[in-house]
């Protein structure tokens, strides 16, 4: 505890500082809060990707490309062709069983059925074709 060093009591006695001396307590939580810095490992948010080494390969031969169209009406078109659930199930299956499968681009019209959109990516997806591209509504002319 600290003094004060007027004589302002009438008795003649010093009157005791009731103020808390905080230089050590700042110093105590300096030190523990350097420790803390120490002792937290360093985190690193980082992804670990393995690269191709090289050249990438030059890909001469263009895979073919199927056009599924859904229209207003729902009616799903194979290459411009109005085709049913089981001919478009065996289309699918035969493109792909091909060594380079084709490029699949699904274009629903704004108006069809969703259903009818999620059947044609599930099964395409189901059925193993993995270049798929859906093509917006606003690109799609008839």
């Amino acid at each position: 505890m600290g003094m004060h060093v007027g004589n302002t009591s009438s008795s003649g006695e010093p009157e005791v500082m009731m103020d808390i001396n905080t230089t050590p307590l700042i110093d105590v939580m300096l030190v523990l809060l350097v420790m803390l810095i120490i002792t937290i490992p360093i985190q690193l948010h980082s992804v670990e990707l393995e690269m191709p080494v090289g050249a990438p390969p030059t890909n001469l031969v263009k895979p073919e490309k199927i056009q599924i169209d859904i229209d207003d009406r729902s009616i799903v078109h194979w290459q411009g062709l109005p085709v049913d659930a089981g001919a478009l199930e065996q289309k699918m299956s035969e493109m792909s069983q091909l060594p380079l499968q084709p490029e699949v681009h699904i274009r629903p019209n704004k108006d069809s059925q969703y259903a009818v959109f999620a059947n044609v990516l599930s099964s395409s997806k189901r059925l193993g074709l993995n270049k798929i591209a859906v093509i917006g509504a606003e690109q799609f002319v008839q």
